[in-house]
């Protein structure tokens, strides 16, 4: 009996270069979903509940793979901070958070489409961010363009100049994968990753 197709709910190229790391065959599909936090949810309730709707969605189509969900929701004081979009909210962004602490707060699903059975969790980052210029904070935002990135920048490129220090149990899921724990969830469907 061959393994379940084994497929990222996620358009993420930075996600799959991710997952490409664990050396298992898999697809992607972006679940094209609505990302707007629901009134009274905490950031980390937001993050689980859309990569349960990505791998759902997924899922859907589907029906005998293992499907991997993710989503990324940034807090600073418990304000979520999203992915900016423009060039101007990314500026926003960064002059909100500079010399400050922020969490990340990176969710993986990973839904068995056969059985239905639904591995969940969400795993916070901490990262502190340099206090920088308002010069600096532009300069970067030209060369790297991060409005696709929750909290406006990108540790894996020249975000990482943003950064004071990090911390965390998974490095992977500042990126927005955590692979860390997706090994374990694996393991529990029967994929071994070595």
């Amino acid at each position: 009996m061959h393994p379940p197709k084994l497929i990222l709910a996620s358009s993420s190229p930075y996600r799959r270069e991710l997952l490409e790391r664990l050396q298992l065959p898999f697809s992607t599909e972006s679940p094209e979903i609505d990302e707007m936090p629901l009134a009274g949810e905490t950031p980390e309730q937001t993050a689980l509940r859309l990569a349960q709707e990505k791998a759902h969605k997924v899922a859907s189509s589907h029906p005998l793979a293992l499907v991997i969900g993710c989503d990324q929701v940034a807090t600073l004081d418990g304000l979520q901070i999203g992915k900016p979009l423009t060039h101007d909210k990314a500026t926003y962004q960064l002059q909100l958070m500079r010399g400050r602490i922020v969490t990340f707060h990176s969710a993986l699903c990973l839904l068995n489409a056969a059985t239905g059975n639904m591995q969940a969790t969400a795993v916070p980052y901490e990262v502190k961010f340099r206090t920088l210029t308002d010069a600096q904070i532009e300069n970067y935002l030209l060369k790297e363009q991060p409005y696709h990135c929750a909290g406006s920048a990108k540790s894996e490129g020249l975000g990482i100049a943003l950064i004071e220090w990090m911390r965390g149990d998974d490095p992977n899921a500042l990126i927005g994968l955590p692979l860390i724990a997706l090994i374990g969830m694996l393991q529990n469907e029967g994929i071994a990753v070595i």
